[in-house]
């Protein structure tokens, strides 16, 4: 059964006023014509192109919802939408699950409001507990916020790898010279392999649940080049690091990483970045998004030991039955025994059912 939303639906109502950006879902066929408008449009960012919506709904079953406005023919905005239903985490619909920056991106600012009230017409109609924007900036200033929670780091780097390895504060830079003269190696990957199975080894010791591999597998296929995985090697030719990364426009943005135990002392995680960086600044890469962090933890305070400044990112909620901004993060205290107990967890095990538990997640 087709369960597509009506465009009176996704319109609010009553038809549009001449002129006016009319609301309707993404048809099948018309990727290359949303991906040529996410590529001029200045607020959008690799994730709001059309291929997630196979990455998806293959591989976590999610339904999804892209959203444009057109205007005489033109596509005026996009937005990502990804409904996910969990019995742990609840009933949301989300611009875009499991990616960082999301929300409406707009030529117009007729165009945005015209998404913004067709996802929460949407939003009322499938009866969700909220609906959230993961936006740079704050898009809808009266709905609830969470910006004390998430930050970026984005810097922008020199063609000359001499000079970037001399941005980076000397401390840090001592760690990358350290993985150097340790004899360390980077290559890029033709597959996800070794990725997996450092970055499965990797969540396990943080406790989280691990993402299925089929979902990289699905980055890889429908990005193609756009998505590429570089491995660091130990002298002996073990993978002791790597990193499955995103290209768009002129940024590099490293996305999901793994180490082994051994990359601790081997500074393998500063070599990686520092690999990556430099063959970023060769391919004509000319801004480093670090991604995004929790404020205080360890992930921040590494990106912020290379230099990078924390940038605070605006998490917006309508809410539909939700009472109040969710929390749903490894810093809530409420999810600590979970944790402890996924940790003890044999790895094998934790394998085999964390990609059902963490598809819940977003």
């Amino acid at each position: 059964m087709d369960q597509r939303v009506p465009d009176a639906v996704l319109a609010g109502g009553g038809g549009p006023a001449p002129g006016a950006s009319v609301v309707r879902e993404l048809a099948r066929g018309e990727e290359a014509r949303w991906d040529a408008f996410v590529a001029g449009c200045p607020g959008a960012t690799f994730f709001h192109r059309a291929g997630w919506r196979a990455v998806m709904e293959e591989a976590f079953g999610h339904r999804t919802r892209f959203l444009l406005a057109e205007s005489g023919g033109r596509i005026e905005g996009v937005l990502p939408l990804g409904e996910v239903k969990s019995l742990l985490f609840g009933h949301t619909l989300v611009s875009l699950p499991f990616c960082v920056y999301g929300g409406p991106a707009a030529a117009t600012g007729e165009a945005c409001r015209a998404l913004t009230a067709a996802a929460c017409a949407l939003a009322r109609r499938l009866g969700v507990d909220h609906l959230e924007y993961r936006s740079v900036l704050p898009v809808n200033p009266e709905w609830p916020r969470r910006d004390d929670l998430y930050v970026t780091f984005r810097k922008a780097i020199d063609p000359d790898p001499e000079r970037n390895l001399l941005a980076i504060p000397r401390k840090q830079r001592a760690m990358v010279r350290k993985g150097i003269k340790n004899g360390l190696a980077s290559e890029f990957d033709p597959d996800v392999n070794r990725f997996y199975a450092l970055f499965a080894e990797n969540v396990h010791r943080q406790g989280t649940p691990v993402l299925p591999r089929r979902y990289f597998e699905l980055l890889r296929r429908v990005f193609g080049d756009d998505c590429r995985v570089l491995t660091v090697l130990d002298v002996a030719g073990s993978p002791v690091s790597s990193v499955l990364t995103f290209y768009w426009r002129d940024e590099v943005l490293p996305y999901y990483a793994g180490d082994a135990v051994a990359a601790r002392e081997l500074a393998g995680n500063d070599f990686k970045y520092w690999a990556l960086m430099r063959d970023a600044a060769e391919r004509g890469c000319r801004l480093f998004d670090y991604g995004r962090s929790k404020r205080d933890t360890g992930s921040f305070h590494f990106k912020k030991n290379w230099g990078f400044e924390p940038q605070p990112l605006a998490y917006e909620y309508f809410l539909v039955k939700g009472r109040g901004v969710p929390d749903v993060n490894p810093l809530n205290p409420k999810y600590r025994l979970f944790i402890n107990a996924w940790r003890r967890m044999p790895l094998g095990l934790a394998n085999l059912i964390g990609p059902y538990v963490v598809k819940g997640l977003g």
